[in-house]
């Protein structure tokens, strides 16, 4: 029988998980890693795996989740920075989420997104779980966009934005087919055509 931790301990036994199974995803991709892999990296017993996760999907899960927050977490802090600078425009905004962008392409992220591997994590996930993050992923971009100084950013407008920036992020799996020579220019006006929208609602409001 596993044994009981404290708080701390239970603390950094997620954390440790979570650690290495974004390593792992980087190394072997999700289908690939086992529970096994993951308790000899962590080094606990492979019950005491199950009082943190029901399954490796879930950790997974848990463990994209932090990578996007981080990613959020950055976008935001950015902005801030640029608001109190006064230099906010949409050339500076661009090239901030523009820069982001490439910063996730040049993770593991797409090629697990391009093998499917995370179509089949979302298939293995009860229904509710998924619901939420689509939840989750809404409200930080609602998050997001109130960020902006003169915005009001209601529900609708911001599952709107959501998904539009969901989709400039997954033409990153067509690189070859809109041209890998001219992706990166069209990845930047595509995030240009999203930020002159959103500086047009500021432009409303003031």
């Amino acid at each position: 029988m596993p044994k009981s931790y404290t708080e701390n301990e239970r603390t950094i036994i997620k954390n440790s998980l979570k650690h290495e199974a974004m390593e792992c995803m980087r190394l072997y991709g999700i289908r690939k890693t086992t529970v096994d892999e993951l308790v000899k990296r962590v080094h606990i017993p492979k019950g005491t795996f199950y009082l943190f996760y029901e399954s490796k999907e879930l950790l997974m899960f848990d463990a994209l989740n932090d990578f996007h927050d981080v990613i959020q977490s950055e976008i935001l802090n950015d902005i801030q920075t640029i608001i109190s600078e006064g230099t906010i425009n949409v050339d500076c905004l661009t090239k901030l989420f523009t820069r982001f962008y490439m910063k996730s392409e040049n993770s593991f992220l797409p090629q697990l997104l391009f093998s499917g591997e995370v179509e089949s994590l979302m298939r293995k996930l009860p229904p509710e779980i998924v619901s939420l993050h689509q939840e989750k992923d809404d409200m930080n971009v609602g998050k997001l966009l109130q960020s902006f100084p003169g915005i009001n950013v209601d529900e609708k407008t911001a599952e709107k934005y959501s998904a539009a920036f969901r989709a400039v992020f997954l033409s990153m799996l067509h690189k070859r087919e809109i041209g890998e020579n001219l992706f990166y220019e069209s990845l930047e006006l595509m995030v240009r055509g999203l930020i002159i929208q959103i500086m047009e609602v500021i432009k409303k409001n003031d």
